[in-house]
């Protein structure tokens, strides 16, 4: 049984690449919000929604990455199972 399936992984410029983009857009929130002429109460207010849809954007992104290996786990075990009935398979087998 041959194992066709191939591993795909992130470049270390890529990883990093992802990694300051966020922090660019994570600090240029904070000091909008920090230099935004509101009150108090409404920079925390929005300081805290920015948090929170960080939060849910990396959940989403989790949830979405987890099904999307399940299904891939539940293909290369179909893939072997019709590996496993060709190879025992004999075409020049009578009937």
């Amino acid at each position: 049984m041959s194992d066709t399936s191939v591993k795909h992984q992130n470049t270390a410029a890529f990883y990093g690449q992802a990694v300051a983009s966020f922090a660019i857009a994570m600090a240029a929130t904070a000091i909008g919000i920090f230099r935004l002429d509101a009150n108090a109460w409404v920079r925390s207010f929005l300081a805290i929604a920015v948090l929170y849809l960080v939060t849910s954007a990396f959940t989403l992104a989790k949830v979405i990455r987890d099904r999307q290996e399940a299904g891939q786990i539940v293909s290369r075990v179909d893939q072997a199972r019709l590996d496993k009935l060709l190879s025992e398979h004999d075409p020049f087998e009578k009937i």
